[in-house]
């Protein structure tokens, strides 16, 4: 077959310039692999006059009418945001045409919605891109581990809040200055509201969560925490105990005496410098996976940018285009498992504790019976500096959320506790 598939592109900036380019650059290899060529029919973008380098017959304001044209077989999303997109999607899909997305924001709060409805209408509905950038990451998810039982998905998804986390372990700077240095470099935007709270990461988040576990998880099923209060001195103080504090989202399956849950959150934690996602520097990403036959698997690479996240698109618009030549849909997502989200303050996990204390004898004791008294084991303490200076650094045992900010609660209301400094996660420590 000769004809072409042609391809209705919707967003022209980085990523969508990035794809444009290699569909050009790459049509002979692509249309082997596919086995029919691929064509752009038309980019939708707002305005046209920003996009010279765009042959004029091919731009148009007209998303919808794009989409839903009868000469068009796939779509490929590159804009972001809910709406228009969401309205677009379902449109595309009404009229029987296959997806490629980006959109985390999207899949995390609607992706049940997407789901069904490319399922109803027999067609695809790909979004490799719309985590971790170039990382083959869900489709080994969805179809490689089919048959294992994943147990938790661990990962670093937002580089820009590992960059700026990366430099405060190199310079010593603190939040503030790290921030600077990533957005005079590009990694992060004007407003990195969205990255350096956390945001980005718990969308993607939610999408990995829903794969692993085969469980509808949304945005509003994470807990969310950013970078913005980690200090220099957490980062030194991570040092001194053999860790680096990364942003993490984390996503587990969690047995308890009602059944198995999932846990989803994310938030920045301490991991020893021994395991394998604490080398990972810089604005790169990585995912660690535990399955119960498969064991560790570990995914690593470039997470954002142009080339690398239109390498995901077009992978996935390979994988629809062949489906379409051959007349089938793909694997979809299965929900089957339905487990319920476990809350936070029933979720455990470890505790780095800093404490500016009043330098007296019974001060230890007194601050070890407050955290056994709300059920909170201690692992390590020790005291940093004398007089006014004195610093109790207690790493605790797992313990549910609640347990621990009950105990922050206390030692603030006592006399001998000058203040609570700090208090960041823990992962990874045996």
């Amino acid at each position: 077959m000769t004809d072409p598939l042609k391809v209705a592109l919707l967003g022209r900036g980085t990523v969508g310039s990035a794809v444009l380019r290699l569909l050009d650059e790459q049509a002979g290899d692509l249309a082997a692999r596919i086995g029919r060529p691929v064509e752009v029919a038309g980019v939708a973008v707002r305005r046209p006059d920003r996009h010279p380098d765009v042959p004029a017959h091919l731009l148009t304001t007209d998303a919808r009418g794009l989409v839903t044209r009868d000469d068009v077989d796939l779509v490929v999303e590159v804009i972001g945001g809910i709406e228009p997109v969401r309205s677009l999607l379902l449109a595309a899909f009404e009229a029987g045409k296959s997806v490629v997305s980006a959109n985390k924001a999207l899949l995390a709060d609607d992706g049940v919605e997407l789901h069904a409805a490319a399922a109803k209408a027999g067609v695809d509905l790909y979004y490799e891109a719309a985590v971790a950038g170039a990382i083959p990451l869900l489709r080994p998810l969805r179809e490689s581990l089919a048959g294992d039982q994943l147990r938790r998905v661990v990962g670093i998804v937002n580089g820009t809040t590992n960059y700026i986390l990366s430099r405060m372990a190199e310079t010593g700077h603190g939040f503030t200055e790290a921030l600077a240095e990533a957005t005079e470099l590009g990694y992060a935007e004007a407003d990195p509201t969205a990255d350096v709270d956390g945001f980005d990461a718990a969308a993607k988040a939610a999408i990995l969560a829903s794969l692993a576990f085969h469980t509808s998880v949304s945005a509003a099923d994470v807990y969310r925490e950013g970078i913005s209060a980690v200090t220099a001195i957490d980062v030194a103080r991570a040092a001194e105990i053999g860790c680096t504090v990364k942003l993490l989202a984390i996503c587990e399956r969690v047995a308890g005496e009602d059944g198995d849950s999932v846990a989803v959150r994310v938030h920045p934690a301490m991991i020893p410098t021994t395991h394998p996602l604490a080398s990972v520097g810089g604005a790169f990403n990585a995912v660690f996976v535990e399955a119960e036959a498969a064991g560790q698997l570990m995914f690593y690479g470039q997470g954002a940018g142009g080339d690398a996240t239109a390498s995901a698109v077009l992978g996935d618009l390979v994988a629809v285009a062949r489906n379409r030549v051959t007349g089938v849909a793909g694997p979809g997502v299965t929900t089957y498992a339905g487990l319920p989200a476990r809350p936070i303050a029933e979720t455990p996990t470890r505790y780095h504790v800093s404490l500016d204390v009043a330098d007296k004898p019974g001060v230890l004791a007194t601050v070890a019976q407050e955290f056994a008294r709300h059920g909170v084991s201690i692992a390590t303490v020790r005291q940093d500096g004398h007089g006014d200076a004195a610093t109790l650094v207690i790493v605790t045992h797992s313990a549910p959320d609640a347990a621990l900010s009950a105990t922050v609660t206390a030692l603030r209301e006592m006399p001998a506790v000058r203040g609570v400094t700090s208090i960041l996660r823990v992962e990874g420590l045996s």
